[in-house]
């Protein structure tokens, strides 16, 4: 039997078909690659923090904030985490006590294998948050006289935003450290400056040793403290309402700054006047003997948020004594009508 063959025609690979199909194909996959970027893009916006990071704020100030990355690194460094809170953080300590005679007391604690003692402040801020968190309220929190941070990241850690105000450089660089160890870079924005009623340059007094004390008084910083040796600085003033935008939602606001708390709420008047849902909560030390350092008293404190329409709570210890018979508030509330 013979074998038929037939000579095979050439393929033709540009037909009209294939053309077709190679155009559908290739816009098909145009249009995923577009979709799958859209939905990526999309989803980094909602996972974007109120700020982008430290070094773009959505806000133009009139300050620029501390930058952690440009500041040479304290040493040594001592953290741990917080007890006792719904929403822990770590800190990191800025005074180390008389070592070796007399350590801080959480370096004792931590060496017991426990964590740092509750800072009042920290379970204060995020009581207050908590229930605006509850009320479905959104905003930042303000931290005037910031120290190491220990209100500051008690805020940043349940994700809300935090302008803090700290003028001791030592301060500024535990601060820095909480930044690092808490994650919350894109949360906190941290300014080398006094808050107060006036923009400009004052004279700050620091002790040694004792970085919690230090206050634009020189009388109020060595109050409690009269054998720690006193170093007097030039320090940034700046009043909050040249920072703070009005269009900027203010949940809290914290004050500790050692006897300045009535300058420092003159420079947030008109923060502090805003109408009734958008005015901040106000949290304050109230100390007689460092007020009057000060040239202020507590009732000038008390006639000026009268003044501007808060009214006031006092929590959570009003009419105090301190360790020295001295009547004094430890952080009384003041809220918005």
């Amino acid at each position: 039997m013979a074998n038929a063959w037939r000579r095979n025609q050439p393929t033709k690979i540009l037909t009209s078909r294939n053309l077709l199909l190679f155009i559908s194909s290739s816009l098909l996959l145009l249009i995923f690659f577009y979709l799958t970027s859209q939905s990526q893009s999309q989803s980094q916006t909602n996972n974007t923090p109120y700020l982008n990071s430290l070094k773009t704020p959505i806000f133009h100030r009139a300050i620029n904030p501390f930058d952690c990355y440009a500041s040479p690194q304290a040493h040594p460094v001592f953290a741990n985490v917080v007890e006792g809170l719904k929403h822990p953080f770590l800190y990191s300590l800025s005074d180390f006590g008389n070592l070796p005679e007399k350590p801080h007391k959480n370096i004792n604690r931590t060496l017991k294998g426990k964590a740092f003692r509750k800072p009042d402040i920290s379970e204060t801020v995020q009581e207050l948050l908590e229930k605006m968190k509850n009320e479905d309220r959104n905003g930042i929190f303000v931290d005037v006289g910031a120290n190491v941070g220990m209100a500051s990241f008690a805020a940043a850690v349940m994700g809300f935003k935090v302008l803090a105000f700290e003028p001791v450089f030592e301060n500024l660089q535990k601060i820095c450290e909480g930044i690092y160890f808490n994650r919350v870079r894109d949360l906190v924005e941290v300014y080398e400056a006094a808050a107060s009623d006036h923009l400009g340059n004052i004279t700050f007094h620091k002790l040694v040793g004792r970085l919690d004390n230090s206050a634009i008084s020189a009388t109020g910083a060595k109050l409690a403290f009269q054998s720690n040796e006193e170093i007097a600085v030039q320090v940034k003033t700046i009043p909050l309402d040249d920072v703070i935008h009005e269009s900027e939602p203010v949940l809290l606001l914290k004050i500790d700054v050692q006897g300045w708390e009535y300058h420092v709420l003159k420079g947030a008047s008109k923060l502090l006047s805003r109408k009734k849902g958008e005015a901040p909560y106000v949290i304050y030390e109230e100390d007689e003997r460092l007020l009057q350092a000060s040239n202020s008293s507590a009732k000038q404190i008390r006639e000026f948020l009268q003044t501007v329409g808060m009214k006031i709570q006092m929590e959570p210890n009003e009419g105090a004594l301190d360790q020295n018979g001295q009547l004094s508030i430890k952080y009384g509330l003041r809220l918005p009508r």
